[in-house]
């Protein structure tokens, strides 16, 4: 794809009022308060070393909204808003630009960002012009983490996907799962994006064997991933470190993106599973613990007995084994105990 320079970004001026209207309900109103400063004139400095520290904390503050941009963004992108990610990610694309200039690698996740949002939207043309500038602006650097390759080939697969060239889009995951594992590690959170979409290529193919290894894969990664923290706060509540009596802080040590993420995969996969419990119930069981944990953890107690109590009347339906019905128990018995709580945080 050769690159479109210039044609991605729209300019203020095309922004209809439907559009500004969702550009504040989306990121501006989030982050009002927080470009006042990049909006003031720069003050009269005594000395350069004055003028230099200034600079340094504008571009913070730069670096900052960028971020904070790109989280929102992607965390709209993975609820399946993808109008309001537009604007958040435009937002940090812009910042970056400021912050980067026109040509760096630091622009890649913005308009890759920009590109699943405009897949979302049907938008395939646009989509391919914003992976064009992505795919030449990485070929120009010389300086490219294993971790921007991932994200570049896993929005060249889901591109493909979305043209049903199931071939292109193996090939593209393929080298997402490879370099998101240099960078992160073959069973980390972060690769198992590229299991996913991997897996639903499989399944949408009837390749159902390969589709279930690859979605047992991706939930016994979160699994490991989630049951670590919930293991850690169990022991902390176990060895009564709160001495004030104050309920225990939960935390799933994921931004807001990659809690909307967890949902996302694991509700879709608990669906998939759902379509075929009467064959093997407990791989269902299995994915709604992971979501008893995943929502335990972000202080959303009443998703998490939701999930506890199917889990429990799946497992006694099926008559899985005492110590599974147990270990399920256990849990509602914890959120039960939470939601009864008369302290508050």
């Amino acid at each position: 794809m050769a690159p479109i320079v210039g044609k991605c970004i729209p300019e203020p001026h095309q922004i209809g009022v439907v559009h500004q209207r969702a550009d504040w309900d989306s990121i501006h109103e989030k982050i009002c308060q927080l470009l006042i400063p990049l909006r003031t004139s720069m003050p009269f400095y005594n000395s350069e070393e004055e003028r230099q520290h200034g600079l340094q904390q504008l571009q913070q503050r730069q670096k900052h909204l960028i971020e904070f941009c790109y989280t929102v963004a992607q965390k709209y992108l993975f609820e399946g808003k993808h109008e309001v990610a537009v604007p958040a990610a435009l937002h940090s694309l812009r910042f970056r630009m400021n912050v980067y200039g026109l040509s760096s690698v630091e622009l890649v996740p913005a308009y890759l960002l920009l590109a699943e949002a405009s897949l979302g939207l049907g938008h395939i043309v646009q989509a391919e012009e914003y992976l064009s500038q992505a795919q030449w602006t990485v070929l120009k650097s010389t300086e490219c983490s294993y971790a921007t390759h991932s994200l570049l080939h896993r929005n060249l697969g889901l591109l493909f996907m979305a043209k049903e060239n199931y071939e292109e889009a193996r090939y593209h995951l393929a080298n997402d799962i490879y370099f998101a594992s240099c960078a992160f590690g073959t069973e980390d959170i972060r690769t198992s994006g590229g299991y996913f979409h991997l897996a639903n290529i499989f399944y949408g193919l009837n390749k159902l064997d390969l589709a279930d290894t690859l979605y047992t894969k991706v939930s016994e990664i979160w699994d490991k991933y989630l049951n670590n923290h919930y293991q850690v706060l169990l022991q902390a509540r176990i060895q009564q470190i709160d001495l004030l009596g104050k309920q225990f802080e939960t935390d799933t040590g994921l931004d807001e993106a990659q809690e909307a993420e967890a949902v996302r995969i694991l509700t879709s996969i608990l669906n998939i599973r759902e379509s075929t419990s009467d064959k093997a119930p407990q791989k269902t069981v299995f994915v709604l613990k992971i979501l008893v944990m995943l929502y335990y953890l972000m202080m959303n107690s009443s998703k998490a007995q939701e999930y506890a109590t199917r889990a429990f009347s799946l497992a006694q339906e099926h008559q899985l084994s005492v110590h599974e019905q147990d270990t399920i128990q256990e849990l509602l018995t914890l959120i039960s105990a939470e939601e009864a709580s008369p302290v508050t945080q």
